[in-house]
């Protein structure tokens, strides 16, 4: 067998665990029928949503593949590539959403029963997102290699730039639309109405709902994918330019390490088991039961196929580096966080102490996260190169399946939250499903560090991929072009994140308008006896999410293609080493200083500092407002932005060298 016949089985593994999961979750009850309508409006909301982004990702593709297939060599391969990237990332985030608009109403269900039986059910839902992503990946990948062995391995960067394309507008437009919902709904829901999180009588609440699976759950899902794919290709073309050193093994190696890193995963997630009442507990049994497990497999792996023992090594830091970005995330944004009590604190003030504070930990929570990526950088090149950099990122997102089931059980349990209030369950039940939903908004924090961390890794083992595409030995800071390129690369992800901060404050003033209209006209809304018009307010979200995205997708496609261009290979070079840090420490930020603040809106809403509808609470809700388009729009949307300027750099490379005008 070839070494990319065992990465083949490896991916179809990955499906086939993928479909055990759906199986073993959609088996479950749903509930009531007042339930199921709630359920089938949001899932409804998701797929229209999901649908009209497709029209638009097809405009953007079609175009974009008869460019490639006219003006690129070996056309008709490229465009193979690409197509095959774009459609392995769309139908991970389709399918993952699909189960999990459908899952959240059976972890309501059975959160009737106990804490366990929830938790499972929402962790089950989550790993057909996280499943489905590896298997794409890996089976797209080893059916291309199959194809290029005769021809030009460097053509799987058109797989990596397909994934990154849809990343970029299910990450961009997901997280327009989820924030533009949620602060539409929280600005009059709770600040002008004193409405509770998901109550019925609030016309936005269904597209709050709407909003966490299409940003949380598909454009998270198209994110860690496109990391993960672009990741594997990164490695390969970094071996495939030392191929006279590396050999075979440099080929084989990061698909190895991808396969054992789903035997990992499948087994880690029988790991997750609440005993008692510590969820919390549960997720890091998971997580550090899968870097064990894989460091394992990597190791036996190494030894007995004769690799190099610096190989293991650099896969090692990475492994090593994906559980303490969880744990630094943690640290600075999880429930009950001294920071986070900190933010909670400074509420009783006031917003604009509550809003400093919040600012003031996701700045300092930058610091190690960096020093962790540059340590894992240093291990990594000093024991195999720049191709140990490649493998160490590899090693990081071996554990995708594993993150990405606990990211999308965040959207799940929040959304079975919303069920549970709307269908006025219990309050047995509601207080098990609001505790999961305060682990899920955890898991939604912390794992996006971990697909923060992904991708600065990912894009420099692209870096060092552009670097032997254009034959660039040294950055030279001296050169006039390429600190220009380094000035516009900084630029560029502070660019790009006002777009998308302005849009979602414009479409959440749009909905803003239209809850407080409901409110007027709806004769009854507020006692309870007239229905809000959902639709309405799911329509504003959709239309505007998809009409605001544009701007900034052309940004990050068409900066690189100009500098490139104009200035040449140098000074896009520069841009690369000044785009990557900037992104990485400004995503960070971002990220970090939301999720403080929501936190912090939660932790008071437990009852502390006053507990809800004191002053505390309403500055609270104001500092949670500003964070939300920082944590759940513009910071992770950087992740996509780097990996979709870095992609298109290689692919263009050739042009670059032949047309540049300096």
């Amino acid at each position: 067998m070839q070494f990319y016949d065992y990465s083949l089985i490896a991916g179809i593994i990955s499906l086939l665990f993928a479909g055990y999961a759906a199986y073993a979750t959609l088996r479950k009850p749903e509930g009531n029928a007042k339930m199921k309508e709630i359920a089938q409006a949001i899932r409804q909301g998701a797929t229209a949503y999901l649908n009209r982004q497709l029209l638009t990702i097809l405009a953007f593709g079609i175009v974009l593949a008869v460019l490639f297939y006219f003006f690129l060599g070996n056309g008709s391969g490229l465009v193979v590539a690409f197509v095959t990237g774009a459609v392995a990332s769309y139908l991970t985030a389709y399918l993952g959403m699909n189960v999990a608009v459908r899952a959240n109403i059976r972890t309501a269900q059975a959160a009737t029963k106990n804490l366990d039986h929830a938790f499972r059910t929402a962790l089950f839902g989550g790993a057909v997102t996280g499943f489905a992503a590896v298997g794409f990946g890996l089976i797209g990948i080893s059916i291309l290699i199959m194809l290029f062995t005769t021809l030009n391995i460097p053509l799987l960067i058109g797989f990596g730039f397909g994934a990154s394309l849809v990343s970029l507008f299910a990450r961009v437009g997901g997280g327009i639309y989820t924030k533009a919902a949620d602060v539409g709904a929280d600005l009059v829901g709770k600040t002008e109405l004193n409405l509770p999180e998901d109550d019925p009588r609030n016309p936005a609440v269904i597209a709050d709902n709407v909003g966490d699976n299409v940003g949380d759950c598909a454009g998270m899902a198209a994110d860690v994918f496109e990391s993960y794919a672009v990741t594997l290709v990164a490695a390969l073309l970094i071996a495939f330019g030392f191929a006279a050193s590396a050999g075979i093994s440099g080929y084989s190696y990061p698909l190895m390490v991808a396969s054992l890193g789903i035997i990992a995963s499948i087994i880690s997630i029988f790991f997750m088991k609440v005993k008692g009442n510590n969820v919390t507990r549960a997720l890091y049994k998971g997580i550090a039961g899968a870097v064990v497990i894989a460091a394992i497999l990597d190791y036996i792996m190494t030894v007995t196929t004769g690799m190099p023992a610096s190989y293991f090594v650099s896969v090692l830091s990475g492994l090593v580096i994906a559980f303490l970005l969880f744990a630094v995330t943690d640290y600075y944004t999880g429930n009950n966080a001294k920071a986070v009590i900190k933010v909670a604190n400074a509420a009783r003030s006031g917003a604009g102490t509550d809003v400093i504070s919040g600012l003031a930990v996701g700045l300092r929570s930058t610091w190690v996260p960096a020093v962790l990526v540059v340590v894992a950088i240093l291990i990594s090149y000093t024991e195999a190169g720049v191709y140990g950099i490649g493998i160490a990122a590899v090693g990081m997102l071996s554990l995708t399946a594993t993150i990405l089931t606990i990211d999308s059980f965040g959207p799940i349990t929040d959304n079975a939250g919303g069920i549970a209030e709307m269908s006025a369950l219990p309050h047995a039940v509601r207080k098990i499903t609001d505790k999961l939903d305060a682990i899920g908004n955890m898991t939604k924090a912390t794992t996006k560090g971990f697909a923060i961390g992904g991708a600065a890794l990912s894009a420099t083992a692209l870096f060092v991929a552009f670097a032997q595409a254009v034959h660039l030995q040294t950055i030279d800071a001296l050169n006039p072009y390429v600190v220009v390129g380094i000035f516009i690369g900084t630029l560029l992800p502070f660019i790009f994140s006002s777009f998308l901060m302005e849009s979602v404050g414009y479409t959440a003033g749009l909905m803003v308008e239209e809850v407080r209209r409901q409110v007027k006209t709806i004769k009854g809304l507020m006692s309870g006896k007239a229905k809000p018009d959902y639709a309405k307010a799911v329509d504003i979200a959709t239309v505007n999410a998809l009409k605001s995205l544009i701007i900034p997708e052309m940004v990050a496609i068409l900066t690189p293609i100009v500098v490139g261009l104009v200035l040449g290979t140098e000074a896009l070079g520069g841009l690369l080493v000044g785009m990557i840090p900037a992104s990485f420490m400004l995503a960070l930020f971002m990220s970090n200083s939301g999720a403080a603040m929501d936190n912090a809106k939660k932790y008071i809403e437990e009852g502390n500092f006053g507990g809800k509808g004191s002053d505390a609470h309403k500055a609270s809700v104001v500092g949670d407002t500003v964070g939300d388009p920082l944590k759940d729009t513009a910071g992770p949307s950087l992740n996509s932005m780097i990996k979709v300027v870095s992609t298109i750099s290689i692919l263009l490379a050739s042009i670059f060298l032949a047309y540049a005008l300096i």
